[in-house]
């Protein structure tokens, strides 16, 4: 399922919050005799291993008392509750049935790191099946597993790590405690006491240190219209960069991309991609819509981006009319500015992109929603539907479809022939995200945008459209300098005291297409971290840390 791209919103409340819905595995079952003597004999403790031990076997379980934590190790959690989940609220709402606390109850974990406590965090309750509250009294999960298994444990482990665990778990000695609580969340946040608990020794190597002498870069060469660079750059900065990739600090990237004056300076891949792989870079191809809208604009199939929906669709045949949704602009869709009741980053949302997909009409499920009365209006908001309905239109007012107008008017002259669409369940090419190409073409792709629209003396995109599309909008709420385009996002880095200004394309797994305002860069970074807290915060770090001061460029 596409996921777009944006930074975890957690609701947070002292040291408390909220882990995000992956709606993945639940509580694994233990229910046999065996298991039932280890649930008496560790009753209210939290125990650490290795791996996923079975406690059916009837043999006592290796639990760890000391371990040693570097990036590819792994690190399983079980926890002896000595009664249900269901019982334990039982206690906290006396007057709510077995089914109600079922829905709003779930586990709290506290860590902490040298007795300090450093993160709390509630578990969704809809994080652990009803079945599992109701019958278990052991909770199994994996905090750290490698590869991923993207369970709600590696999600809290991750939140962990991000808000304060990182900085507390310096590479050395340090104790680990982990406390485990019940709540209810509904009408309000009610905790009850310890019911499971636990530490481990930690021995923590998860920062090794690179020695450049023993990684070797890529050699690049030459593909199609892209020559390669012979400017200098910082390559034991790029080495100690790609040694730590390897060796799994930064996670699940696949690839590394830099193109400077035009030219391929950088080329690097990992975990089994190639130059060939063809990434799912998920709402990275929220911006290939942008695109598409201003080829059609400059041809004349569409008229303005100040058009509305009302030209395009009869609203009134669907729920919830408004004459405010009719007023609605594609420009207000092109910076998710749009007045519908939708957004991604809050769950309960009615546009929210997770109950469209399980739909059979996108574009039905985006005009039905009602108008937002309490967002302020021109807000910035996170609305993937609404890329949809662009698409739609863009779809029904050019020449053959999307999907062959932006073959034959972008990619084709880009030189980019291997690529894959999603799609709608109309079968319309996908404007939510999704699209696939290799790293190169995903940089050709960046690079037109850094000719102002041209490439090989064609004019692709017409140029005051890249200039509107590089424009700030609109201000993203509750980020610090950070702003958004026409499906473009838009913000600064600094390194040693000099200010890298970027319009970006971005998705879910820390991808990115990066095209610089005043250096002559493009850079590429395609991975795989689908749902993960450290995904695009990672890579923040991989540019700020690595890449940029590699290539040493002034301003």
């Amino acid at each position: 399922m596409i996921r777009i791209y944006r930074y975890l919103l957690a609701i947070c409340f002292f040291a408390n919050c909220v882990v995000p819905n992956w709606g993945i595995q639940p509580a694994l079952a233990q229910t046999d005799r065996a298991a039932a003597v280890a649930g008496h004999t560790y009753r209210g403790q939290v125990k650490f291993a290795a791996s996923n031990i079975s406690l059916e076997t009837g043999r006592d379980p290796i639990f760890l008392t000391a371990y040693t934590l570097t990036p590819k190790n792994q690190l399983y959690l079980t926890a002896f509750m000595g009664s249900t989940l269901v019982e334990q609220l039982h206690r906290l709402s006396p007057n709510r049935s077995a089914e109600e606390l079922a829905t709003v109850g779930s586990y709290q974990f506290s860590f902490y790191v040298d007795s300090h406590l450093i993160y709390t965090c509630n578990l969704p309750p809809d994080n652990i099946t009803s079945e599992t509250k109701r019958t278990e009294t052991i909770l199994k999960n994996s905090l750290i597993a490698y590869p991923r298994q993207r369970t709600w444990g590696e999600s809290i482990w991750s939140l962990f790590l991000r808000n304060g665990g990182q900085q507390a778990l310096t590479d050395g000695q340090h104790m680990l405690k982990l406390e485990i609580r019940p709540f209810t969340n509904a009408p309000d946040l009610n905790v009850g006491s310890i019911v499971a608990e636990g530490q481990l020794a930690l021995t923590v190597q998860l920062d090794p240190k690179i020695d450049p002498a023993t990684v070797q870069l890529q050699i690049p060469q030459p593909y199609q219209d892209i020559a390669v660079s012979t400017e200098k750059f910082d390559a034991d900065k790029i080495k100690e960069l790609k040694g730590k990739t390897d060796a799994f600090v930064f996670k699940d990237i696949s690839s590394i991309v830099v193109l400077k004056n035009g030219k391929l300076l950088i080329e690097e891949y990992f975990n089994g991609a190639n130059r060939n792989t063809l990434h799912d870079v998920r709402s990275v191809g929220k911006s290939f819509a942008s695109t598409a809208a201003g080829i059609a604009l400059g041809e004349g199939y569409l008229k303005s981006e100040n058009q509305s929906l009302q030209e395009f669709y009869n609203l009134k045949d669907f729920a919830h009319y408004s004459p405010i949704k009719g007023k609605i602009t594609l420009k207000d869709l092109l910076t998710m500015s749009a007045a519908f009741e939708g957004n991604d980053d809050q769950r309960e949302s009615a546009g929210n992109e997770e109950k469209m997909y399980p739909t059979s009409n996108w574009v039905k499920f985006a005009l039905d929603l009602p108008v937002d009365s309490v967002r302020k209006a021109g807000e910035w908001h996170y609305f993937t539907a609404g890329v949809v309905l662009l698409g739609d239109i863009i779809d029904k007012r050019v020449p053959g479809g999307l999907e062959k107008y932006t073959d034959e008017k972008l990619f084709r002259p880009l030189g980019i022939t291997q690529y894959k669409w999603q799609y709608t369940p109309q079968k319309v090419a996908n404007t939510a995200g999704g699209i696939r190409m290799n790293a190169l073409d995903f940089a050709k792709y960046g690079q037109l945008y850094k000719n102002g629209g041209q490439w090989k003396g064609q004019q692709l995109v017409p140029k005051d459209w890249v200039e509107k599309t590089f424009t700030r909008h609109k201000v993203i709420p509750g980020r610090e300098n950070e702003h958004y385009g026409y499906l473009f996002w838009n913000r600064t880095y600094k390194v040693n005291g000099h200010p890298y200004e970027t319009y970006y394309c971005a998705g879910n797994g820390g991808n990115k297409i990066y095209v610089f305002k005043d250096q002559p860069l493009v850079i590429v970074v395609t991975a795989t971290a689908f749902g993960a807290p450290y995904a695009h915060p990672q890579v923040d770090k991989m540019m700020s840390e690595y890449i940029l001061p590699a290539l040493k460029i002034s301003n």
